[in-house]
């Protein structure tokens, strides 16, 4: 039962198909000033909604990389759920949200 289908609406590509965009940036080197930068900061949101922004984003589908500032440092976690009082790691880690500063992609 598995037939072929008819090969009519194929087109045969003879050339190099070049469909990927380069970006340059010229502002800073450092990777540090650049996600600084482009990190999305409200100090008026609190935190529970900014978490609720990233799993309710549209580029999220299971996981998302995330930088998680706390008391004492500054995390680069990737995330994968919340129960009621922790972020959950693709680790399997426990970060409690009740440390949690701030939070940014």
């Amino acid at each position: 039962m598995n037939k072929e289908l008819p090969k009519m609406y194929q087109n045969k590509i003879n050339k190099d198909i070049n469909n990927t965009q380069k970006l340059y940036s010229s502002f800073s080197n450092n990777i540090n000033d650049y996600e600084e930068r482009t990190a999305v900061k409200y100090p008026n949101v609190s935190i529970n909604k900014k978490i609720d922004n990233i799993f309710s984003a549209y580029d999220y589908v299971y996981k998302a990389d995330v930088t998680i500032v706390t008391d004492n440092n500054k995390l680069k976690k990737t995330i994968v759920a919340r129960d009621n009082n922790n972020l959950i790691t693709i680790d399997n880690e426990y970060i409690p949200i009740s440390i949690i500063r701030d939070i940014y992609k």
